[in-house]
């Protein structure tokens, strides 16, 4: 278990290679014709193939394509969707790297055998060895912890333990979270496979779906503004959407914001679950040179200040500050497990989730 605590373009999108695509978010599909081969005749370039909205990343490779000279030709789209179009172009794929969201994500594409092994001593010594996968095919930029969202109205935080205490009766009718086909969610329940056992799980799966106040519905922005409307009173849900919402201008954030709070569940015990958004390099990449040295730029500290400070995401590199609307949150214990494992243990948490009812 991991202490978190604060450590004191040219970039542009190709017309050719971009044709027909559009900016979309996380949970978009991919789309949009690729003629990269033929855009791309320099050497002076890198393809990146990425589920983060563009405006999640689009600042940080401007600012790589200043500093190098290096053009970054960027395709969005879903994690989901732009795993298929790779396995689909297969050795013919433009790109040369794949970013994507959650660990579960990366696993899929590394054992679809999409990536290939990096050996890098900037990246070794940037990202800890639990936040990147242990044969090194992919390397986590960001950390987000989900922990469990509370009304301060109607809930007092030192009744939140741990994950575990979320079965118990007292939170009958209280419970949000979105379904159990969204890939945080089977992230979470794969970390609690390894740590307390199938059987374990299955059993708190179980009590957590008779809890429910509501059947899932929507994403985790959603569960949250369900506390604050009262739907529910406690929710599971990603930090970093909360960071956006507290950023945000918008009325209905700002009200659901100043009625819910974090509670950092497991403190005692494993430490508050977190993945990571995360990058690979492709076994078919023509532009590796290229592609490490991107690598390497978004796991250095100003890149990880900058996830931290836009994105309200942890920096994997310790030496990144934290923004102040991470401090303002407070430090916490985080779990230390592998985000390998998280991938490794993706179908049995699935398989259980089923079983417990959770849709």
């Amino acid at each position: 278990m991991r202490k978190l605590t604060k450590l004191v373009s040219v970039t542009v999108f190709s017309g050719t290679f971009l044709m027909g695509c559009s900016p979309a978010s996380e949970n978009t599909d991919a789309t949009g014709a690729n003629n990269a081969n033929s855009a791309n005749t320099n050497s002076n370039h890198v393809n990146l193939y990425s589920s983060r909205n563009e405006g999640l990343i689009k600042p940080l490779l401007d600012e790589f394509t200043a500093e190098t000279g290096i053009q970054v030709n960027l395709l969005t789209g879903s994690g989901s969707g732009l795993l298929s179009r790779l396995e689909s172009e297969g050795a013919n794929t433009p790109a040369d790297l794949f970013l994507t969201v959650d660990a579960g994500s990366l696993h899929r594409a590394k054992e679809a055998n999409l990536f290939q092994p990096v050996t890098s001593e900037t990246l070794t010594a940037a990202i800890p060895s639990h936040l990147r996968d242990s044969e090194n095919h992919w390397h986590g930029l960001s950390m987000r912890a989900r922990p469990v969202f509370y009304s301060l109205e109607r809930v007092n935080p030192e009744e939140i333990t741990d994950y575990l205490g979320l079965a118990d009766e007292k939170w009958r009718g209280r419970i949000c979270v979105r379904s159990s086909d969204n890939i945080y969610n089977q992230s979470m329940v794969a970390a609690m496979i390894e740590h307390h056992g199938e059987a374990a799980t299955e059993e708190w799966a179980r009590g957590l779906v008779a809890n429910f106040a509501r059947n899932p519905v929507g994403g985790d922005r959603d569960q949250i503004h369900a506390v604050a409307s009262g739907q529910c009173d406690i929710a599971i849900a990603n930090t970093y959407y909360f960071g956006g919402m507290s950023l945000s201008d918008d009325a209905t954030n700002q009200d659901t914001v100043s009625k819910v709070a974090i509670a950092w569940p497991a403190q005692e015990t494993t430490g508050v679950h977190v993945n990571v958004s995360g990058v690979g390099l492709l076994q078919a990449a023509s532009n590796e040179e290229n592609a490490l040295r991107l690598m390497e730029f978004l796991a250095q500290v100003s890149s990880q200040t900058w996830y931290a400070e836009v994105n309200s995401e942890y920096p994997v590199n310790p030496a990144a500050p934290w923004s102040e609307t991470l401090e303002s949150w407070g430090e916490f214990a985080a779990d230390d497990i592998s985000m390998s494992i998280l991938g490794e243990n993706n179908a049995a948490a699935v398989r259980l989730m089923d079983r417990a009812g959770w849709r």
